[in-house]
Parts: structure tokens; sequence; C-alpha cells
């Protein structure tokens, strides 16, 4: 996550409305800790996001791709990425 952390934060401010009903990050920074804080993980493709997201318990496997992206802790990049924010 350490070398996606810029992206993955410029793209968690502009779209944390998903996960949250009102903002926990006002600024980069804070949406940087807050992704550091809840352990956020950066994954290159969907076939790593689905291993990360089985590897933390949850049952993933009856979920299409489609199905996957549409999770609310899953945040898409502009780099063709994903993040996954943990509970």
């Amino acid at each position: 996550m350490d070398k996606h952390i810029d992206e993955c934060a410029k793209v968690f401010l502009r779209d944390q409305k998903q996960l949250f009903d009102e903002p926990v990050a006002y600024d980069l920074d804070e949406a940087k800790e807050f992704l550091e804080d809840c352990m956020a993980v950066y994954c290159k493709d969907i076939k790593e996001l689905r291993e990360v997201m089985d590897d933390e318990g949850m049952d993933v496997s009856e979920l299409s791709n489609d199905e996957l992206l549409e999770q609310l802790e899953v945040f898409k990049l502009d780099n063709g990425g994903y993040f996954f924010v943990e509970g």
C-alpha cells in the first residue's frame, strides 16, 4: 500500500461517501491516515482483490467480478488497480 498511498488517498477522499454517510477525511493527509489506520490493502487486479477479501474471511467465492466490485469496501483506482478498506 505504501507505494500507492497517494493515489488511494485521492480516490478515497473523492469516493468515501460510498462507504460512509458523512466524511471521515477532509484532506489528503487525513485520507492517508484513515487508510493506514484501517489497514487498507492495495490490489493490482481483481484476482488479487478476491484473494485478499477471501483471506480476510469474506465469502466472495459465489460473487461474480461485477458483484465483487460493487462491495462498499472496494475502491477502483484510475490505474486499473483496487484497494480494499478492511472493517
